[in-house]
């Protein structure tokens, strides 16, 4: 925990970051930049790196609001939310709910696809069984059902003769299981709703010697390029942006989310691949983007994140 930045007749922020989970580091890069931006807006704020103490230390320094910058389990998943519910703090982002369930992109897959929204074909394994025999015809996907920032990812070539002992490390879900799914060729896309809103479309190029958009991608300085607007169909477009705002409705997300889905243009096949209830703050994330390609700046967008923010989410 550091020093307060104090600002006149603005609410005290305390802004959360780091945690434990895999993505530790991308949380203390979001915390970075929406903490500094906060006080670039005149807010009063307080930086704190959560351990397993933080009911005490928000105790202490009596924030008037949580921005949550967490990603990953215990802060994206409910849990975090939960603690803030009881202590009665308004917070940023979704509530405990809808935290919990977008978290888990077998649930979250379940929901949507009955709306209509299209998911790709997955199955729900042991890492045992996932080593022992291919679950699905290659190509395929092995990954985790409840980590964000692609933590964990394996893919599985077409002509692969067994899953590879790679597998064993996709970490696995509070059962033992991880997820395996049919892998969709084709262009990377992504959509924000920030205020009830659906944003315009990313197209996300990876860079060459990577071989789809993963961590390095998404967090390493020229790790992806980020084509907004996306050069698609209109129908293409209008569709992302539908299925996104369904999403978000449908999981009773809050303040801003991100749908991200693959979208093949040699077969026309559009999938959707999992909601963001936490996206990513940092220097190379894709939401600030979106927000700015609106008319937003990144100070505008957090301290609307702050406006927004309540209990009972």
């Amino acid at each position: 925990m550091t020093a307060d930045t104090t600002g006149q007749g603005k609410p005290h922020v305390a802004v959360l970051m780091g945690g434990w989970s895999a993505e530790r580091e991308v949380s203390l890069s979001s915390g970075r930049e929406c903490a500094n931006a906060l006080e670039g807006e005149g807010f009063r704020v307080t930086r704190i790196d959560v351990g397993h103490d933080l009911a005490a230390q928000l105790a202490e320094i009596r924030p008037d609001v949580c921005f949550n910058a967490l990603h990953g389990r215990w802060g994206e998943d409910g849990c975090v939310q939960g603690l803030l519910e009881v202590m009665e703090i308004p917070y940023t982002h979704s509530g405990v709910l809808a935290s919990a369930i977008a978290m888990d992109k077998e649930r979250t897959k379940k929901i949507v696809s009955a709306l209509g929204v299209p998911v790709a074909h997955g199955v729900l394994v042991t890492p045992d069984a996932a080593i022992a025999d291919h679950a699905l015809p290659p190509p395929y996907v092995a990954k985790p059902v409840a980590e964000g920032s692609s933590v964990g990812v394996v893919i599985v070539k077409l002509g692969a003769n067994r899953p590879p002992e790679i597998i064993r490390k996709v970490p696995v879900s509070r059962d033992g299981q991880i997820m395996v799914e049919k892998f969709v060729a084709g262009r990377e896309l992504t959509c924000a709703v920030i205020g009830d809103k659906a944003t315009d479309i990313i197209d996300i190029v990876a860079a060459d010697h990577l071989e789809f958009y993963d961590y390095e991608a998404k967090y390493a300085p020229g790790g992806s390029k980020h084509i907004l607007p996306a050069r698609i169909p209109d129908n293409i477009r209008r569709a992302v942006q539908v299925h996104t705002l369904a999403a978000h409705r449908a999981l009773g997300c809050r303040g801003v989310s991100r749908s991200d889905f693959r979208w093949d243009e040699a077969t026309g096949e559009l999938v959707f691949l999992e909601i963001n209830t936490q996206p990513g703050m940092t220097p190379t994330s894709l939401v600030p983007e979106l927000g700015q390609h609106m008319g937003l700046s990144f100070g505008q967008l957090v301290a609307w994140l702050v406006e927004d923010a309540s209990i009972a989410r």
